[in-house]
Parts: structure tokens; sequence; C-alpha cells
């Protein structure tokens, strides 16, 4: 706000409440606008965009993906939108880890145990609350990381796993893309791992012990995660999901569950969230742990993304350059 307040340039009408904007209160102020400022839960359609008006010259979301927005409406009408990657980078790496961490060793029913206080109904015994080992040991030499998407978010969760003794990396990124050995060499040479491979989709299931799932949302990625995927990964196997929730499909995944598929899912995204509550089939299911959408929750992170939403919407209306700016010529 600092930022926003500080140009001269702006007159700022700004909702007043610290959750998501009432829809009817945007379309009532939004006429006239040049600049909007948006997060991840308001829709930016030709509904709103018709409403602003020719006046509107920028869309400026607090986030790295940017599905709520109409990009083909945006470009239509000569707009330019602004979005905040890269700041959120390690903080969402990060968590991707704890996810692993948490669901291999069963952090969800351990925690339970203890919280509703049934420790003195569960005596210590040799395998109890045991899960997969995210680290090497001797009798297990191998240990292979598998990525769905290889971007910024991926490889900074792949640098962290590396201190656990990771020994592969297999990663499955848009077919229409060119495999870059050159990277892929480097990278497993800089952190001494036996190979980075790029596989086709069946192949990541299949080897994978831990699968990251941190690709963008969109049509083309929709449940790319079903039932045929989940059961060709190994019983022990342990799915992330850090990205977009509609990249999986719950009812599969809940199945894969229950019925020992897999050994457990970790997921800070669920497809139709916030709209998760005690009767979702994920939620019922004790070896899937479920965070809010917190990925890019720091103190640190959230104030580098509203600082760059905050100079993309200035770049916007006064006609410079925006730190980070969607291509929108696929869409015109």
């Amino acid at each position: 706000m600092s930022l926003l307040e500080a140009t001269p340039e702006l007159d700022l009408v700004v909702w007043p409440d610290d959750r998501s904007c009432d829809r009817t209160w945007l379309l009532g102020n939004i006429p006239g606008s040049t600049g909007l400022v948006v997060m991840l839960t308001e829709k930016v359609d030709s509904e709103i965009l018709d409403r602003a008006g020719p006046s509107l010259k920028v869309v400026s979301t607090m986030s790295v993906g940017y599905e709520h927005i109409d990009l083909r409406a945006a470009a239509q009408r000569g707009l330019r939108v602004g979005y905040t990657p890269d700041v959120l980078t390690d903080a969402v790496a990060d968590l991707s880890v704890m996810l692993a961490l948490m669901t291999s060793r069963n952090a969800g029913i351990a925690m339970a145990v203890a919280k509703d206080g049934q420790w003195p109904n569960h005596p210590w015994s040799p395998f109890a609350l045991c899960g997969p080992q995210l680290s090497t040991m001797a009798s297990s030499p191998a240990r292979k990381a598998g990525f769905l998407g290889f971007g910024r978010i991926a490889q900074a969760t792949l640098a962290r796993l590396v201190s656990f003794g990771i020994t592969h990396c297999l990663y499955s990124s848009n077919p229409s893309s060119p495999t870059n050995h050159e990277r892929d060499a480097e990278l497993a040479k800089r952190y001494n791992l036996q190979s980075v491979t790029k596989v086709d989709i069946d192949e990541l299931a299949r080897e994978s012990d831990f699968i990251f799932v941190l690709a963008p949302g969109g049509h083309d990625t929709y449940h790319i995660i079903n039932e045929n995927f989940l059961k060709q990964m190994r019983r022990t196997s342990i799915l992330i999901n850090a990205s977009r929730g509609t990249l999986v499909d719950s009812d599969a995944l809940a199945r894969a569950l229950r019925e020992g598929w897999i050994w457990g899912a970790g997921l800070d995204v669920v497809e139709g969230e916030p709209n998760v509550t005690l009767d979702h089939p994920l939620v019922k299911e004790p070896r899937c742990i479920i965070l809010p959408h917190i990925g890019s929750a720091t103190l640190e992170t959230r104030r580098a993304m509203a600082v760059r939403a905050a100079q993309n919407v200035i770049a916007g209306v006064l006609g410079g350059n925006m730190p980070a700016e969607v291509d929108l010529s696929g869409y015109r």
C-alpha cells in the first residue's frame, strides 16, 4: 500500500476487509478504473472487464497463477496482465519438502493420537506409525524423486532434497518442450546425482518413490493425476501436490489411498477449495495430509508478492516496464 499511496497519479479505491473481495462490491466500484489489483479469489472475466470500461489498462494479480483471469478477454481489450513469479519459489519448495516428510512419517495420524489424548492407548511397538523414509539408507541405496513439471519451484525442491540423499531425479513436462540435456547434466553434476532424466508420465508414475506435482493448471493438465496414473505408482510411493488442485482427481486419489495403491498423499491444494469440509473424501483418509493452500504463506514471501503486484499495476497504469508480465501474444 505504501508504494501505491506514494504514487501521486493514482487515486485508490480499496476493499476494506481482510477476506476475499465481494463480487458485488467489485462490480460496483470498478467502473472507470485504470488498474485492477486482484487475488486468486477474484474471477476476472468479461463481466468484470466490461464493467471497468475502456479506461482499464492493467490487471495485476498477487499470485504466480493466473487461471482466474480470462486472458483471451484481456488480450482482446488490449490489457496488460501482471503476476508474481519467482518471489514465492523458495516458500513453496520448503512446503513441498515439509509435506513429503509429514506424509511419509504419518504426521497426521501421529499428531491426532497426541492431540486427541489417545497416546496411552497407542503403546510403542516395532512398526507402529512407520512409513517410507525420505532419506537413503544402506538397505535402500537408491531414492528417486519424480517431478510433474520441472520449472523453478520443482528445481528448488530438488535442491532441498539433495541433503536427504536423493540419488535420481525423474521429471515429466510439456511433451512439446525439447529435452534440455545440457541443463539436466549440469544439475546432476551440481547435486551429485546419478541421473536427471526426462521421462513420460507413465514412467514417472512407475519409477518414483516421491512424486511432486508442480505443474501449471489449465485444460491441458486437468486431472492428469488420475486412476490410471495412481495405479501405476508403487504401494510405498507418496504423492505431493503444491501446485493446483485441478491436476489431481480427488475421487481417484481417495480410492488409491483407501485401497492401498499408494502409501500416502500430501496436499496444499485441493480441487474445489476452499469448499473442502469434513465430508470430503480426501479429508476422510488418514494418510492424506491436507493444508489450506499455504504454500506462499511466509511473511517474507507475501510481502514480496504484494510489492511485485503493486509494482506491476503502477507500471501498467503509467506505461512502464512491468517486473512480471504475462505474454498475451498468443491470445490475440
